[in-house]
């Protein structure tokens, strides 16, 4: 049973830190092996040159991967994260990112998921990111 993007929104307002929710990360898409979440442009995440911070690209993608869980579940349940790769591609700058989690593996006591972040508007990825996760309940 996939969650609507207003349960998922519920799901990161009520489980995450509140450096994460200062992301402004929202929810704009969800099905059973998916979800997609928006990261707003802000000056506060960009480093010096502008571009946004490759450690908001990491936490968003991790973020996108506990609620593609969520979703493949029917609910949250307590996760953590037990690896993440990510590869940046090009900048972003200006411009809100499009963060996409498929689950490849999803079992009782593990999940995997690709991740592909992207600047809207822009057909070519910011950055690829790679998430292991250990679903602890």
């Amino acid at each position: 049973m996939t969650l609507t993007p207003v349960e998922a929104d519920k799901i990161l307002a009520d489980n995450f830190a509140p450096w994460v929710l200062d992301l402004g990360l929202s929810v704009v898409e969800l099905d059973e092996h998916r979800a997609v979440l928006r990261l707003p442009w802000s000056a506060r995440l960009a480093r010096e040159g502008g571009s946004l911070s490759g450690q908001a690209l990491m936490a968003a993608a991790d973020t996108a991967t506990v609620i593609a869980v969520s979703a493949a579940r029917g609910a949250f349940v307590p996760m953590t994260t037990v690896q993440q790769s990510t590869s940046f591609q090009r900048a972003v700058t200006e411009a809100d990112v499009l963060i996409e989690a498929v689950l490849t593996k999803l079992g009782r006591r593990m999940a995997f998921a690709d991740i592909t972040m992207t600047a809207e508007g822009s057909a070519e990825a910011a950055a690829r990111a790679s998430t292991v996760y250990a679903i602890l309940g």
